[in-house]
């Protein structure tokens, strides 16, 4: 299994030279299985430059696409009508997500209706399929996956997604519990080989931004910690936060949870190694 990162941002996309060892993309990452099926994690400003990448890739043969959404707030779903993908009759893109597949199609169509896109959504010339994720587990290629609802507005959820042993959870946009740990979070990743987790805020900054769905560095430890997962990689970075900052909450981290990483563009995981 390879992950690779194309999006690590939370809110909003960022540039300029103090967003540069990170990048400045909103969500998105991909999963290849040893088979070469390809997964997909949330559709923000970074699957631009992955689906340029996957065409060329692909040349003139089919293309198969499975797409996994946490929710649909902008950051997570702002890249899709420019995921090149979308627009080639060769490619099959199946949508996964734990809302209705008809409610998935309309938010969907939402993105590219009226006067905000030019090509309404729904007329591109791929091949869509909408699937409800199932929480007890489901398949996609070679891949098992499991999702679990998380403390997000109008709600998000983790997904766990497992191949031969090794294990990868996304679980961005989630906010701690008041006291102690989210115990059923902590269940559902138990054991991990990587966790990536919401880094929005430093504990600092939480403590007038409660509420707001997201989490700190600290609280990815504390999770990390109760769930014995192998490897804690922060992600979902706050627009405000520079490299610097970031480097910073990295270095804090390390010091109470050793393997802790930064998700940045570009950065390529053969989980297989581990």
């Amino acid at each position: 299994m390879e992950l690779e990162f194309w999006g690590v941002r939370g809110t909003s996309p960022v540039s300029g030279r103090n967003a540069v060892k990170y990048g400045g993309h909103t969500p998105c990452a991909a999963l290849r299985s040893s088979g070469r099926g390809l997964l997909v994690i949330d559709a923000g400003t970074g699957i631009k430059r992955l689906g340029e990448r996957l065409v060329a890739e692909s040349g003139k043969a089919a293309l198969e696409v499975n797409i996994l959404l946490t929710h649909f707030h902008l950051d997570h779903i702002t890249g899709l009508p420019f995921f090149a993908p979308l627009y080639s009759p060769r490619a099959v893109l199946t949508f996964y997500s734990p809302a209705a597949p008809k409610e998935t199609e309309k938010y969907l169509n939402g993105l590219q209706m009226g006067r905000y896109f030019p090509v309404a959504f729904k007329e591109t010339a791929s091949q869509k399929k909408f699937l409800k994720a199932d929480e007890a587990g489901f398949s996609a290629g070679r891949f098992r996956i499991f999702y679990c609802p998380l403390n997000h507005p109008q709600g998000s959820v983790a997904y766990r997604v497992e191949e031969g042993g090794r294990s990868v959870v996304f679980a961005t946009d989630t906010e701690p519990p008041e006291h102690g740990t989210d115990e059923r979070l902590a269940g559902f990743i138990r054991s991990a080989t990587y966790l990536i987790c919401d880094a929005t805020f430093t504990p600092e900054e939480y403590r007038v931004r409660q509420g707001w769905g997201h989490s700190t560095w600290l609280d990815g430890v504390n999770l990390a910690r109760a769930a014995g997962v192998k490897n804690l990689v922060l992600s979902h970075f706050n627009p405000d936060h520079d490299d610097s900052q970031i480097t910073g909450m990295v270095r804090l981290a390390r010091k109470e949870f050793r393997r802790t990483f930064a998700a940045r563009e570009g950065w390529t995981v053969r989980i297989e190694d581990e």
